[in-house]
């Protein structure tokens, strides 16, 4: 028997939780497989092993891992094989497969697009971008950041766009809201490249509400799950095609 096993990465945050859960929720409510269960990395439970024993359990004999990761990067290459390669060894007659991260999706920057200009309520050439990522170690994640940094500046027709990291890499959060703010002609429009709120969104939000306190002209958008297309990117991961109600709304 076919099962699912979604894994997100988790948060300390109770609201950064719940939001994931009820997205994973509303996923799995749009799915037609018998078994399929919830489970998380790090910091959020269920954790990855109690969500494989579940699909067990409940007579799994084969299991697809959904990995919620935005890239792939040191979670997808590294962190999650390594907790399933115990959990295969234990139970070596089921068979385990695992989609691919998100990766750079020409759909995902257009959600993006329609983020930031509902957002800001229409954007023009003086507005500048800052996207701000999350961060990782593994040099492919700068890659990745400069063609969704190039998408969104051709989708939207701003030039001055810059890319900074909450952790692990350079520049961070700090140094880039400085930097762009310095060359701004206009407002700066924040990107939180994240899927879920948590503490990584209250970092952002925060450091944008102290500007905005000093009379600086900026505004952030929602996190990447608020919009419709994501759901249809996992839902399609799980089925190997688009879903028949796919639409592009909030």
């Amino acid at each position: 028997m076919k099962a699912i096993l979604y894994i997100g990465h988790g948060t300390r945050s109770k609201e950064g939780a719940a939001e994931a859960k009820q997205f994973l929720s509303s996923v799995i409510n749009r799915i037609d497989a018998p078994i399929q269960e919830i489970s998380f990395l790090e910091l959020t439970k269920p954790f990855i092993d109690e969500g494989f024993e579940r699909c067990v359990k409940r007579g799994a004999t084969e299991i697809t891992v959904i990995p919620l990761l935005l890239l792939s990067a040191g979670h997808f290459k590294e962190d999650i094989p390594n907790e399933l390669a115990p959990l295969q060894k234990k139970h070596p007659h089921i068979q385990v497969k695992m989609a691919d991260a998100f990766g750079v999706q020409g759909r995902i920057l257009d959600a993006i697009t329609e983020l930031v200009k509902d957002t800001a309520k229409g954007v023009n050439i003086d507005d500048s971008l800052l996207i701000v990522g999350r961060g990782s170690s593994d040099p492919l994640i700068h890659e990745a950041f400069a063609q969704i940094k190039k998408g969104l500046a051709d989708r939207l027709g701003i030039s001055l766009v810059h890319v900074c990291y909450l952790a692990a890499a350079t520049p961070r959060l700090k140094e880039g809201l400085e930097a762009i703010s310095n060359e701004a002609a206009g407002r700066v429009i924040v990107i939180p490249y994240l899927l879920f709120a948590g503490l990584l969104l209250d970092e952002v939000m925060e450091s944008v509400h102290h500007r905005q306190q000093q009379g600086q002209a900026i505004i952030y958008t929602d996190v990447l799950s608020r919009h419709r297309v994501i759901q249809d990117i996992v839902i399609e991961r799980v089925t190997g095609k688009e879903p028949a109600d796919a639409a592009s709304y909030y």
